[in-house]
């Protein structure tokens, strides 16, 4: 990743862009929505395929089986092995069709 060393030796790295996805996971005991983030060159099941264990979710809205609220959180971590399904919040959204 391109960056630069400032004079007193301090490594500054280049901001890493994403695009924010709209979406709606089902986890094995709540469903969330929130904002997932995935790189402009990738989709949505590309960071489900990535190694790391949890998928970052901001502005999560949390609820439980009967799906009242459980909470609000403006940074959500969640484990990818506890997800049974994602979708695009916005079915016209053109993660939708890929």
């Amino acid at each position: 990743m391109p960056g630069f060393v400032d004079p007193k030796g301090k490594h500054y790295t280049a901001v890493v862009q994403k695009r924010a996805i709209p979406a709606r996971i089902q986890t094995t005991r709540h469903q969330i929505q929130g904002i997932v983030h995935a790189p402009p060159d990738q989709r949505v099941t590309d960071e489900l395929d990535n190694p790391q264990p949890f998928l970052a979710v901001t502005e999560a809205q949390v609820f439980d089986e009967q799906g009242r609220p459980v909470g609000t959180f403006p940074f959500l971590a969640v484990n990818k092995a506890q997800i049974v399904w994602l979708a695009p919040a916005d079915a016209s959204s053109p993660e939708a069709a890929g």
